[in-house]
């Protein structure tokens, strides 16, 4: 770590973080970093010289214990410390992402409309400007070549990034695993298979397309642009998210390879960060149909494994209404395909996703207070439920929301494994 003092400024080249995600009630940054300091801000950028982080100083802007991320597709992410054991009772996250981009949050804060929030990002933009003045000056070559970079990566050259980004991979990802909450969405997307089976027409995210997966040579091609995408920033990761939406039908053997040509071209074993974590989506049918060997190989990996799988309901008609083509049968017996897939593989965790709204049939909460009510053997603590919100029509009324959290709360007390809120974020 190197400090040094230009003008107002205090740049900090080459500090290190956390090495490992763990779950704090406290600013923690993770990976490798350097920083400008102001008065009023700490702004934190990654070892591309790309803005990364912007925390509050106070007392007039961003409290301290609250900052922005900005993510791999330039989308800007409020973190907000509120009621730590209110956060943590909702999402299983001492901290709340609020989303400059609209989603299925059931908070009613809007924090990118507050006037502490747009002064941070117009601070970023401010500190450009100063940046250009103070590089007029002589001053020693680190910070100089440190300060030629950030100016060179300002609004224009992040959105043209992003760009770049998404067209590596095929298109945004409009979804991440709820899983990866565990890794602060700081994965690495590689996309597998297009589309997915069911494209049901509740869902906010589908692509509209069939599956069909990629072949092995575009996904290759697609490791070579993200490594010159992330460039020297690539040490900062370690985890991977085989996209799109159901990734485990792709197959055992398109998965392996995916995986171990991910994590040796984007050198993992070598990661600043502790414990790689791989990432995907599976469905009803692609749990049912995957044979033994399949979990057998992923076990094998050099990944702890997260396997989140869109169930939905287990009530008929609500499967109807969702436009689902399944049988509360079907979903049942995935339900006791994750259970068992958890208790056999240590390294493999399956998740459960199901949404909810005032507006289902009221059997859909019956359904889901026999399902969850069930008791697998013992797996080991793993594994998790996670509800999505239905955000339509009345949905942004207070009232309505109330409702449906208070029915969250139930299903929560009642559910044998840990039940969060999924909130759906994209890349």
């Amino acid at each position: 770590m190197e400090s040094y003092p230009v003008g107002p400024l205090q740049i900090t080249l080459n500090k290190e973080g956390a090495r490992e995600y763990i779950k704090v009630g406290f600013p923690l940054r993770y990976g490798l970093f350097s920083e400008i300091e102001t008065s009023e801000y700490l702004f934190q950028f990654n070892q591309n010289g790309e803005i990364k982080f912007i925390q509050g100083k106070g007392p007039q802007g961003l409290p301290p214990s609250e900052w922005l991320k900005r993510t791999a597709g330039n989308d800007w992410t409020y973190y907000s410390a509120g009621d730590y054991q209110g956060f943590y009772h909702l999402i299983g996250e001492y901290y709340y992402p609020y989303l400059s981009y609209s989603s299925n949050s059931m908070m009613e804060d809007e924090p990118f409309s507050e006037r502490t929030v747009r002064s941070a990002i117009a601070a970023w933009q401010e500190l450009q400007t100063g940046i250009k003045e103070r590089i007029s000056h002589p001053m020693e070559r680190k910070p100089d070549d440190f300060l030629r970079i950030v100016l060179e990566n300002d609004g224009e050259a992040l959105r043209r990034k992003a760009q770049e980004f998404h067209e590596a991979i095929g298109g945004m990802v409009t979804v991440l695993p709820p899983d990866t909450r565990h890794v602060d969405y700081n994965v690495i997307p590689l996309t597998v298979e297009d589309g997915c089976l069911y494209n049901c027409g509740f869902c906010r995210v589908k692509s509209g397309q069939h599956f069909m997966p990629r072949t092995r040579k575009n996904i290759l091609e697609q490791i070579e642009a993200l490594k010159r995408f992330y460039g020297r920033d690539l040490p900062n990761y370690n985890s991977l998210f085989l996209g799109q939406h159901d990734a485990l039908y792709a197959g055992g053997d398109l998965l392996e390879f995916a995986a171990v040509k991910a994590y040796e071209g984007f050198e993992f074993e070598g990661s600043y960060l502790k414990g790689p974590h791989l990432f995907f989506f599976g469905s009803v049918d692609s749990i049912l149909h995957s044979e033994e060997k399949l979990f057998e190989s992923l076990n094998r990996l050099p990944f702890f494994t997260y396997i989140n799988i869109g169930l939905e309901s287990a009530d008929p008609a609500t499967l109807a209404t969702l436009k689902k083509p399944l049988s509360a049968e079907k979903v049942g017996e995935a339900f006791s395909r994750m259970g068992e897939i958890n208790q056999r593989y240590e390294k493999i965790e399956v998740t459960a996703n199901f949404v909810f709204g005032n507006d289902l049939p009221l059997t859909h909460f019956d359904s889901l207070f026999d399902l969850l009510a069930r008791r697998w053997a013992p797996s080991r603590n793993k594994g998790a439920f996670y509800f999505s919100p239905l955000m339509e029509g009345g949905m942004r009324e207070r009232g309505r929301r109330k409702d449906l959290l208070g029915k969250f709360n139930q299903l929560k007390m009642g559910s044998h494994l840990p039940t969060f809120l999924y909130l759906i974020q994209r890349l």
